[in-house]
């Protein structure tokens, strides 16, 4: 059984960071592709940033792209995303997943299991 944690959400003002936090095991992580999603209301699930640790290759969004970063903790079993120069348009319930079908991973579809979301609302 998959399990992803996530937390770290929370209010900002326009300008500032969070990071969020995916709390999984050692063998999701490395086995499969980790991203990030985010929804806003009346809208539909985005992709924000996908990680393959095995081959050290990343994904981003050109919307986060050199704001947000994905990284691991690997003591902690951890995935995180930074996320500086929040904007408000960044507002909404982001949300880890773990995929182990092929690409492309910037879809939903291929994401197998997810995280129950934290909201992130920045204010401007």
């Amino acid at each position: 059984q998959v399990q992803l944690v996530e937390s770290g959400g929370g209010l900002v003002q326009a300008g500032g960071s969070l990071r969020l936090s995916c709390a999984t095991s050692e063998r999701t992580i490395s086995s499969n592709v980790m991203g990030w999603f985010r929804q806003a209301p009346g809208k539909e699930r985005e992709f924000v940033a996908a990680v393959i640790w095995r081959i050290r290759t990343t994904y981003y969004a050109d919307s986060v792209k050199g704001r947000f970063t994905i990284s691991r903790d690997n003591a902690k079993n951890t995935v995180y995303l930074q996320m500086n120069s929040l904007k408000p348009e960044d507002t909404a319930v982001y949300y880890c997943a773990a995929a182990s079908k092929p690409p492309p991973w910037t879809t939903p579809t291929a994401y197998d299991y997810w995280g129950q979301g934290t909201q992130v609302t920045v204010s401007s």
